[in-house]
């Protein structure tokens, strides 16, 4: 094969996958922005108690292609550092391999914005590599020190009076938060935290910022009222988040750099926070805009900000949980932000690394060698897992039913499923089978999901899985060698 036809069908292969990525879920608006509120409860935007900020900062993924994740924990740090928080009060994950990589053009300098300054300077090192683990995460919440392995050993040492601000970014699913480290983190496991978090009466407001494709599944129909914790996802529960500031987007990033820069809700509340003054500006205000840029003029490459929990918590002013800006340059009422006329969807930004760095690599080059390697394993992989869930859907179901039992959506207000365990089950039985889900993979849960709500039994999965999956992949795709998502 020529190496102009080479090209001319790896080209094809992306447009094609991206077109079929590119799917959305049309559902009622009402659905999208209903108001809520917390009940009777009362709460002060201007509160002056004496408790204390805490932050808890998480990027749960690696590689050079997620530069954006790391980038985006990087400049949070930045916002609530000059805000006036302490280190000791900041806690940080992040898998770090991303500021001193091969592939980054400046190295030990990361940035989040085409002309932005250097985020990475001074970010404390408190959870690395190995050591990014919802195991540690949930032990950092609950402020349990004696549940640490590895890591700086800062947890929230959070009082009564406290206020608690976690922000999470990465790849996801319904149901499920990547991480660097297996296994991944489920929406059950992450609200049991933090009813336990609340029983412990160490904190007086909790607000969650989260940046993943069906981010709104974490808390649908799970987190209840009366916890006094505000959250607001980058999507609803069924369709994907954007990555933003990417190659042959405008603006695009810096020439040198192959990767997307930032994540589309998580660069507008960043960069909201950047220019509003935090101590007049409301969360309500902050979702707003969010959600006005982050539905990018309500295009397909864009989605729906959400709110769950205590929606009354959002009269509070930002600075009771990002700290003070004394530069701001604009009142709320003069946003200046502007929506992307393009951005990647989450589960494609692997690929537009790959395909720029085949296309910039000189020919015959081992980097262009080993970018057409990527790309070609990469779409490989999604191919397999497509299949194989699917075809072990006909297989429970039969071959008409099991396409439409995999791919229900249930009801606003319902949680993902029954019962967690099951899925976790359904989820280790196929990976034994058929290798690791891998951060694309994360997109069939509600697949399992469903098959658990349908009531199938872990040996017929296991039967239907090894029907299906004669052999287990090997190299990054093994879920025998790198360990299982459940």
């Amino acid at each position: 094969m020529t190496r102009m036809a080479s090209s001319a069908l790896l080209l094809l292969l992306f447009v094609g996958l991206s077109s079929s990525a590119s799917a959305r879920f049309p559902l009622d608006a009402s659905t999208f922005f209903a108001e809520g509120g917390g009940g009777e409860t009362v709460y002060d935007n201007n509160d002056t108690s004496s408790g204390t900020r805490w932050a808890v900062l998480i990027a749960g993924s690696n590689n050079y292609f997620n530069y954006r994740h790391q980038a985006d924990v990087c400049h949070a740090y930045q916002i609530l550092s000059k805000g006036g928080l302490k280190d000791e009060n900041i806690i940080v994950f992040m898998y770090d391999d991303i500021a001193f990589n091969r592939e980054n053009p400046r190295p030990g300098v990361i940035i989040n914005s085409p002309q932005g300054n250097d985020v990475y300077k001074g970010v404390p090192k408190d959870y690395t590599g190995e050591n990014v683990t919802v195991n540690n995460f949930f032990a950092v919440i609950l402020g349990n020190t004696t549940a640490l392995t590895g890591g700086s050993g800062k947890v929230v040492n959070s009082g009564p009076n406290d206020h608690i601000f976690i922000y999470y970014t990465d790849h996801g699913g319904p149901g499920v938060l990547g991480m660097p480290t297996n296994p991944e983190l489920f929406a059950g496991d992450l609200i049991h935290v933090l009813k336990k978090k609340n029983a412990t009466g160490t904190y007086k407001s909790l607000v969650f910022y989260l940046e993943s494709c069906e981010s709104g599944s974490i808390f649908e129909g799970l987190l209840p009222e009366g916890m006094n914790i505000y959250a607001t996802t980058a999507a609803n529960a069924n369709e994907s988040s954007w990555a933003t500031y990417c190659p042959g987007e405008y603006p695009s990033p810096p020439p040198e750099y192959e990767t997307c820069l930032g994540d589309l809700y998580s660069v507008a509340w960043m960069e909201d926070s950047d220019i509003h003054n935090p101590g007049t500006e409301t969360l309500q205000q902050q979702y707003e805009l969010i959600k006005g840029r982050t539905a990018n003029n309500n295009s397909e490459s864009g989605s729906h900000v959400m709110q769950y929990g205590d929606i009354g918590l959002s009269q509070a002013n930002l600075s009771q949980y990002i700290g003070t800006n004394d530069n701001y340059t604009t009142s709320v009422d003069e946003d200046p932000l502007w929506s992307p006329t393009k951005a990647i969807d989450q589960r494609d930004a692997d690929l537009i690394h790959f395909w720029e760095k085949f296309n910039n690599a000189p020919g015959g080059s081992s980097r262009k060698v080993e970018a057409r390697k990527q790309f070609v394993e990469a779409i490989s992989h999604r191919m397999h897992i497509d299949h194989s869930v699917k075809l072990i859907g006909k297989i429970l179901f039969g071959i008409e039913k099991g396409p439409e039992v995999l791919n229900t959506i249930r009801p606003a207000g319902l949680p993902l499923v029954d019962d967690w365990d099951c899925l976790k089950t359904m989820v280790r039985t196929f990976e034994t089978h058929c290798g690791s889900l891998s951060q694309y993979g994360m997109k069939h849960m509600g697949s399992f999901a469903n098959i658990c709500n349908a009531g199938v039994k872990k040996d017929q999965m296991d039967e239907a899985s090894a029907q299906v999956c004669v052999t287990v992949p090997s190299g990054p795709w093994s879920s025998l060698e790198n360990g299982f998502s459940a």
